[in-house]
């Protein structure tokens, strides 16, 4: 404040400070908290530095500027570019290592096989009544999703959220709720499922009830039918937490790749397709598990065993 401005009243400084900061909003972004409305060149430099985290190149500056002038790119087309870049997907990585097993796990899920009547064993999402299955991105709709989980007062306090209603709808289809334990699905017709899906809920049960909650879902499956899970894999876990903690503290068992696809095949199931989930094979070969590089390298990979997580395609009998 100059000392004319120390001079005037409390209220009158206060005026002046907001004058200043709505003209200078006015300015860099005609009036409104939009960063796609700020003059060019503060926009590209604004969005190099939030999706790329980095300060702008001159020759990209100059690229986007010049697409900007001519109407080539518009401001959600430059971030279009940049969200799909080769850049963002290879050099920005995740700083949150969840974040990115989570990112990963939206891959896989949008690999899943369509399927109609859809059996989600502990799919309720924490802050959406549609549920993981289709806040994580489903692509196919279907006729029922029914989810699986435990009653309220059975739950970890990790897992708090419970739906809104016992049926509720998604942009897929109609979702409902049964409360109830996933080791024991004799509420359901034998072959009435499609798919049944287990993502991130085997390691919850001990190795006997997980054995019996096989059996059943084989028994629900239709011939051919998809049984589909994800689940960390100990031998990475064991690397970061060391042999007697696990990664959650409601988890019974952690499985490695050869463990949990031994038991699968003892159930009955044939796995079509075995991938692994945000690749660990530095951290591995290294015997130091580094979170950078495990954050980093999200996505679906070959390797399953090198990765942080299990992800598995398996079919029943036909």
């Amino acid at each position: 404040m100059n000392r004319l401005g120390k001079l005037l009243p409390k209220r009158a400084q206060d005026a002046i400070h907001v004058w200043r900061v709505e003209t200078r909003d006015r300015l860099l972004f005609g009036g409104e908290w939009d960063i796609r409305n700020a003059l060019p060149e503060r926009f590209v430099r604004a969005a190099f530095q939030m999706m790329l985290r980095r300060d702008v190149d001159p020759i990209g500056l100059d690229n986007y500027l010049t697409a900007l002038e001519q109407k080539e790119l518009t401001p959600d087309g430059v971030l279009d570019e940049m969200l799909s870049s080769m850049e963002i997907r290879r050099d920005v990585p995740f700083e949150n290592i969840l974040r990115s097993l989570h990112w990963s796990r939206c891959d896989f899920v949008r690999m899943l096989p369509r399927a109609q009547q859809i059996l989600d064993l502990g799919g309720t999402d924490q802050a959406e009544d549609a549920g993981a299955l289709v806040s994580m991105g489903y692509p196919y709709r279907f006729e029922l999703l029914t989810i699986v989980d435990l009653p309220h007062d059975d739950r970890h306090e990790l897992y708090g959220y419970v739906a809104s209603a016992d049926t509720v709808g998604s942009r897929c289809g109609p979702v409902q709720y049964r409360y109830h334990s996933m080791v024991d699905l004799s509420p359901y017709p034998d072959a009435s499922f499609d798919l049944v899906f287990s993502g991130q809920t085997i390691e919850h049960i001990t190795e006997d009830e997980a054995r019996k909650m096989l059996a059943e879902v084989r028994r629900v499956l239709r011939p051919g039918g998809w049984f589909c899970l994800d689940t960390p894999n100990r031998r990475v876990t064991r690397l970061q937490l060391g042999p007697d903690q696990l990664t959650n503290p409601d988890h019974k068992l952690e499985y490695t790749h050869e463990q949990l696809s031994e038991l699968l095949r003892e159930a009955g199931f044939t796995i079509d397709g075995a991938y692994g989930l945000n690749l660990a094979d530095e951290s591995l070969a290294n015997g130091v598990f580094d979170t950078a590089e495990v954050a980093a390298k999200h996505g679906v990979y070959h390797e399953i065993a090198d990765c942080y997580i299990l992800a598995y395609m398996c079919r029943a009998p036909a």
